[in-house]
């Protein structure tokens, strides 16, 4: 449970995801609901995963333990629930969220020889027994091309009917679900980030330690070398900015002595003697004198 409830990597919920829905999905992040807090007396719909995939549907992952016979209204629950709560008030039903619900169950809920069952709704004809199907109007306004699509789905896992026996990538994670074990051959999506999770939660007590400390360390190097790359970044751009400042006024002197030295020029065809050409232009005496030729 832990492991699917990593927030900073979706990986491994991604990984069973999408080997149990038979499609590449993205998890874009944890959604609250009143159902998946986690306080430990709560034992009415307690919802443990509460996710959104990057199609806007939500999914409701929950694992669960301790037999309940009626676990299945349960389900029933979970699902209406997440579908009230966001729903805005005053919205289109055409702005429900699809729900999909994944049940991880470790007793033997019903009868059946199965391991995983799906459930969907689907409207059949009484008398033709065909399915009822949505108008092109209804597809583009649910943004679904069947009637079950656009209704809840249900993921039942039970794992006390799994034989052990892997035969695809999705009773390689029911294997993990069952067994907390990753076998060497395991290649489902997901599959690496659990082994390697289960390595450190497997280690001894002070060897986990450890190695939480060699992560800190790491983390503490990352966040000194990010802190020495922006003093640098901060130093050459003031450095950069002070070389600029000194070529702009080197440039504004520049600019200041030749129009002293063009007024001067000018005071000099008019008569001014060197002393009044000084007093105004700021030059000196010998400066003057240079334009004047004497020197």
């Amino acid at each position: 449970k832990k492991m699917l409830r990593d927030k900073k990597n979706f990986g491994i919920l991604e990984g069973f995801l999408s080997e149990l829905l038979k499609e590449d999905i993205k998890i874009e992040g944890l959604l609250e609901s009143e159902g998946n807090q986690e306080e430990e007396d709560d034992k009415f719909n307690r919802v443990d995963l509460f996710a959104e995939n990057s199609k806007g549907e939500h999914i409701i992952i929950e694992i669960q333990n301790t037999r309940e016979l009626d676990y299945l209204m349960r389900m029933l629950f979970a699902t209406s629930k997440a579908i009230m709560e966001y729903l805005p008030i005053g919205a289109k039903y055409g702005e429900i969220k699809k729900v999909i619900a994944v049940s991880i169950v470790y007793f033997d809920l019903g009868k059946g020889e199965d391991y995983v069952y799906i459930g969907q709704t689907k409207f059949k004809g009484l008398h033709t027994k065909t399915e009822l199907q949505l108008t092109s109007t209804q597809k583009k306004l649910l943004s679904k091309p069947t009637v079950h699509q656009a209704y809840p789905e249900y993921y039942l896992i039970r794992t006390t009917k799994f034989n052990d026996i892997v035969n695809d990538t999705l009773d390689e994670w029911i294997y993990f679900f069952k067994n907390s074990e990753v076998l060497d051959e395991f290649r489902a999506k997901g599959m690496s980030e659990v082994r390697e999770r289960l390595k450190v939660m497997n280690l001894p007590d002070d060897e986990r330690k450890k190695y939480n400390r060699f992560l800190e360390n790491l983390h503490d190097e990352a966040s000194y070398a990010e802190t020495i790359k922006i003093e640098a970044e901060e130093a050459a751009a003031i450095a950069a900015a002070n070389a600029a400042r000194k070529v702009e006024d080197e440039f504004r002197e520049d600019e200041r002595k030749k129009e002293k030295v063009d007024t001067a020029k000018k005071s000099i065809k008019m008569g001014f003697t060197n002393e009044q050409i000084s007093v105004i232009t700021d030059l000196s005496i010998e400066e003057i004198e240079i334009l004047r030729g004497i020197k």
